[in-house]
């Protein structure tokens, strides 16, 4: 039988890195399935967490991290989270092309509007995935074939589009471990665990700014709130869970947000369980904001309408803290990742393909045209940073 992924579990990989705000980790060690093998984390360590959509959610355990000092983990600055690294080299910026052309969204955002009428879903996040080609990068040796540099990608994003979960992963293929090259500029809280304490903050309703948000925008944020209350009530113990902030206007650059949070106490059960994580995503991956609701038919309408795997965008990145008992975790939206080319495997004459998603939740309420737009404002800017070459 093949070795389980924990099965490297002592004997540390000169390689990989991760960085959020206020702390960056280096030398993977381990990677393990939190759907399968959550009691691994449970041990103790520090882990970099990224989760497909469509599944699976891994963790990384390091070596090696390091935090800076400041309120709540904050670094003053957060380009100084990158490793060092060099320059950047994006993609021309008329390379990328969309797995959703505007004819086609505009039908599938009426294709939703017919199963709302139909009552079958109040709510579908409708999705599309921009891709560009990498020109081949040069290792360290000047070799071409090399991984692109995460890190660099990441300063760029947080100079231009700094963002409360910020963050990369960078597990190179010849790790041996499972590869994953994710650098995200996430506004929005997926989960944050602190003790026993759970909070998660879905974003809905988007607009260039405040009075660009509409009754639609308020009725969509309030459907997800409740989902998410709805989520958290199967981990959390009876009474405890409550909307501590409802329709906050958040700015970030280019845009606003509508905001909720909601909050709740692990029950005694749960926050025990050495597969406390694997119990937690089992009642709230995918997050609601992403997927809609109910979110099973919601899921269903996503899988009919859109052409391409949401990978890492719509899922998960973020980390554990297994000894301070602490994790936060992104939804993985604003982000950018890489794949090498299928065929070529690790080490590839050929850059390989980045990757953006972007997306707007329909209702009943959505013009196909405006929910069109919207998956551009929150493209535009990001996919403009990641084009510049220096």
């Amino acid at each position: 039988m093949p070795p389980e992924p924990s099965e490297s579990a002592d004997r540390s990989i000169d390689g990989g890195s991760a960085w959020f705000a206020g702390v960056r980790a280096r030398r993977v060690v381990e990677c393990v399935d939190l759907a399968a093998q959550s009691e691994r984390v449970a041990s103790g360590g520090f882990w970099a967490v990224v989760g497909d959509f469509e599944g699976p959610v891994r963790a990384w355990r390091f070596a090696e991290v390091t935090r800076d000092p400041g309120p709540g983990d904050q670094i003053a600055h957060p380009a100084d989270a990158q490793p060092a690294s060099g320059t950047w080299r994006g993609p021309a910026s008329s390379s990328w092309s969309t797995s959703l052309d505007r004819p086609t969204y505009l039908r599938a955002v009426e294709a939703v509007r017919e199963e709302v009428r139909a009552g079958r879903v109040y709510q579908a996040n409708i999705c599309r995935v921009l891709t560009a080609p990498l020109a081949a990068s040069r290792g360290a040796d000047g070799t071409r074939g090399a991984e692109p540099d995460a890190a660099a990608l990441g300063r760029v994003l947080a100079a231009g589009n700094p963002a409360p979960y910020a963050g990369g992963v960078h597990i190179p293929a010849a790790t041996g471990l499972p590869p994953v090259w994710v650098v995200t500029a996430s506004p929005e809280l997926y989960l944050r665990l602190d003790g026993d304490m759970v909070t998660s903050a879905p974003i809905k309703g988007t607009g260039i700014t405040a009075t660009d948000l509409q009754g639609k925008d308020r009725a969509e944020n309030v459907m997800i709130t409740d989902l998410v209350r709805n989520d958290l009530q199967r981990v959390c113990a009876p009474g405890t869970v409550e909307v501590t902030s409802l329709l906050r206007v958040e700015q970030h650059p280019g845009l606003v947000h509508l905001v909720s949070t909601v909050q709740g106490r692990l029950s005694p059960e749960i926050a025990r369980a050495p597969d406390r994580w694997a119990r937690i995503l089992d009642a709230t991956f995918p997050p609601g904001s992403v997927s809609g609701a109910p979110k099973s038919s919601a899921l269903r309408v996503i899988a009919a309408l859109e052409t391409a795997p949401r990978g890492p965008y719509c899922g998960v990145v973020g980390w554990i803290d297994a000894d301070a008992g602490r994790a936060e975790l992104a939804v993985g939206i604003r982000t950018f990742w890489w794949r090498a080319d299928a065929a070529a495997g690790s080490r590839t004459t050929q850059g390989g393909t980045l990757s953006f998603g972007t997306g707007a939740g329909i209702t009943w309420g959505s013009d196909p045209a405006a929910e069109w737009a919207e998956t551009e404002l929150k493209a535009d800017r990001l996919i403009a940073l990641a084009s510049m070459s220096g």
